[in-house]
């Protein structure tokens, strides 16, 4: 008899799986007009603004990965 369940158990889907389509909480909040509408703006993002120290550190990694890229080229 145990040997039936536990082949019952096995043939039967316990375990199906997550879903075929996902959904995230803010398709499900919004309409797809007011996703379709928002503005992405790279300068502006979570309301912060990319201050001067910002570029200045985008600028001062972009030399360093130069500098070292010649480098390793040069010597």
């Amino acid at each position: 008899t145990d040997y039936n369940q536990l082949g019952f158990n096995l043939r039967s889907n316990i375990f199906q799986g997550g879903p075929l389509e996902s959904r995230s909480l803010m398709k499900d909040s919004y309409t797809p007009d007011v996703i379709q509408k928002a503005i992405r703006d790279p300068k502006n993002w979570h309301g912060r603004r990319t201050d001067e120290l910002g570029k200045w550190h985008r600028k001062n990694v972009l030399n360093l990965n130069v500098q070292k890229a010649l480098k390793d080229k040069y010597g």
